[in-house]
């Protein structure tokens, strides 16, 4: 079953700035914001935001793939959750 990249980016969007950005707009989280790079989430948060994206997304992720690389932006996280349900 294939997946909406922007759903999946609007669920971590949500998510993020509830849980690290109280009071924060959605808007102003954009797809390329740097999260990690930025300090927005240090590594405790890096692993809380992994298992919320595994729940949610019902995919497994590998040490490897929540890189720096792959997992410091919202486009990022989407574009890998869409690969890894499948989808482009």
């Amino acid at each position: 079953m294939s997946i909406d990249v922007s759903n999946v980016k609007e669920t971590l969007r949500q998510f993020i700035v509830k849980t690290y950005l109280p009071g924060e707009s959605v808007e102003n989280l954009q797809d390329d914001t740097p999260l990690r790079t930025s300090g927005v989430l240090d590594s405790m948060a890096t692993l809380r935001l992994v298992s919320f994206v595994e729940k949610e997304f019902g995919i497994e992720l590998e040490a490897h793939e929540t890189g720096i690389e792959t997992f410091d932006t919202v486009g990022g996280i989407a574009d890998l959750v869409v690969q890894k349900r499948g989808g482009r």
